[in-house]
């Protein structure tokens, strides 16, 4: 059973417009005042994205041969979903946490791509499953069988007549709807934790040879492969429900290790519950995913009201900042475990289109989850969020994937990236355009936010600062063209950065049509 706590060990341990033309963006680039991880960080479903040798799997070299456009469309970053040898296609259940699954390539295609990322600037971080393994892992089929085996351990078991087993019949965190958290082993009187599901037995952390093996683990990565970063899965469960201080105390400890190995290492979390639960995680996980406001994004853009976002946003920026002044705000609108926003949003283009607005234009360091950029659609089973990426017309196609034949992405719903790319009005050139405005602007990437209340609750409405630089940001969420009188105080904001097809500012009056945006500075 789990039962040390941690405390002990970790105190001794250690100018642009939405339709922006190619020499525009080249200047932006050159002009960057974003530097990760407070830029763009974009996250690959492997599997999905991009196939290189014809067999309709995604790998590792077809995503090599599209660094390029990452790098055009303004990406600093990646997150690699599990990359690990799995028995699902998820890979969210390692059998073998220092190898990378055949199907997508070999460790050398992924020193290869990560080398050809660190060329352009673009950083790698890699899932790293470690609240559980698989069933299927060495480590779990020899402590199921033997209770003297040497990893034994490595899990959490308890006596089948244990009565803690019977307190069974309730999920205990969004990310999960699982209620039976103990499994039976065949010809064994002792059951084994696994919050997720039977495949997934947890991972014992109050064990000290566990923990030192994923000390390993995390510095192999960091010091052999060459990777700048995880995204840690499921970090709010390492230890059960009833022990966060140990879970908090968890990540100190296993950052402060990874230091040792990688001084910058980067490690954003996923906590999956509102602002109040996911703040103490912030010690040891500086970078965690904003789920509330992206929650709150698409709950305003669909009932087209937009007058509360940037309290809301200011309250719980200004909240984190008081655990830790150094968090990174890991801003979402979907990812690969949610609704794809395209369909949340009733697969409405401008108010896609508007989402994105927000998601870039309040303070943050936005995630985008691949084909987001094209209006990819999907609705759970995750499967159907999880669809293949559309780079061509059908018949063009070479590096499409052909693992699973999809049901809300097709030809027929959404149009391909070089489709997208001949139409300044597509949401991808709406995404590449505000992501060099971003990408360009100091306020914007690192700046405070001031929440501006006007008459029209549909207007969302809000100051950025940082420095010299100072930007007034409007955007209509409804779906008429509203006229925006500025407070006297905001008159001085007269010269547009960004401003969306139709929007115009006469003296203190701003005419923004509907589901458009503009960016104002001093």
């Amino acid at each position: 059973m789990k039962k040390t706590t941690l405390t002990n060990l970790i105190l001794s341990g250690s100018l642009f417009f939405s339709a922006m033309l190619p020499t525009q963006h080249v200047q932006a680039q050159q002009n960057k005042a974003s530097q990760w991880p407070r830029g763009i960080t974009y996250e690959i479903f492997v599997q999905s994205f991009a196939d290189s040798n014809g067999d309709g799997i995604g790998d590792i070299k077809g995503m090599t041969t599209k660094l390029d456009y990452l790098k055009d469309l303004g990406v600093e970053a990646v997150w690699l979903m599990p990359m690990n040898p799995s028995p699902s296609y998820h890979k969210y259940d390692v059998t073998d946490y220092y190898g990378i699954h055949p199907d997508y390539g070999t460790m050398a295609d992924f020193k290869e791509f990560i080398n050809q990322a660190h060329k352009r600037n673009i950083k790698v971080v890699m899932d790293m499953v470690l609240n559980h393994s698989s069933n299927k892992h060495p480590w779990f089929i020899d402590a199921a069988k033997n209770e003297n085996s040497p990893y034994r351990d490595y899990f959490v078991w308890t006596h089948k007549n244990d009565p803690q087993t019977q307190k069974e019949g309730k999920t205990t965190g969004a990310d999960s709807f699982n209620t039976q958290h103990w499994h039976k082993v065949n010809g064994s009187d002792y059951l084994y934790y696994g919050y997720f599901y039977s495949g997934m037995p947890d991972l014992n952390f109050d064990s000290p040879k566990l923990r030192e093996e994923v000390f390993k683990i995390g510095r192999f990565w960091f010091t052999e492969v060459g990777v700048d970063g995880f995204r840690l899965d499921a970090a709010r469960h390492i230890f059960p429900d009833e022990r966060p201080q140990d879970n908090h105390n968890w990540w100190v400890y296993f950052r402060n290790e990874m230091k040792k190995a990688n001084k910058d290492v980067y490690l954003v979390g996923e906590v999956w519950a509102p602002s109040d639960i996911v703040a103490p995680y912030l010690k040891g996980l500086p970078a965690l995913f904003n789920f509330e406001m992206s929650w709150d994004i698409a709950k305003a853009v669909n009932g087209g009201r937009g007058d509360s976002l940037a309290i809301k946003h200011a309250r719980i920026t200004n909240f984190y900042k008081s655990v830790n002044p150094d968090f990174v705000d890991a801003t979402i609108l979907s990812n690969h475990d949610q609704d794809r926003i395209m369909s949340t949003l009733k697969n409405d283009m401008n108010k896609a289109k508007m989402a994105a607005s927000l998601l870039l234009t309040l303070p943050g360091s936005p995630y985008l989850y691949y084909g987001e950029e094209i209006g990819m659609k999907g609705k759970k089973p995750d499967e159907q969020i999880r669809e293949p990426f559309l780079w061509d017309a059908k018949g063009k196609d070479k590096s499409r994937t052909t693992w699973m034949k999809p049901v809300n992405t097709t030809d027929e719903t959404v149009a391909s990236v070089a489709a997208q790319k001949k139409d300044k009005n597509s949401i991808y050139n709406h995404y590449k355009a505000l992501i060099a405005v971003r990408n360009g602007s100091k306020a914007l990437t690192y700046g405070s936010i001031e929440p501006v209340q006007m008459e029209d609750k549909s207007i969302s409405a809000f100051v950025r600062n940082h420095e010299e630089e100072s930007l007034l940001v409007l955007h209509n969420l409804s779906a008429k063209e509203l006229t925006v009188s500025l407070p006297a105080n905001l008159t001085s904001y007269a010269k547009a950065i960004y401003k969306g097809k139709g929007s115009q500012q006469k003296g203190a009056s701003v005419v923004l049509p509907a589901y458009s945006s503009v960016v104002l500075k001093k």
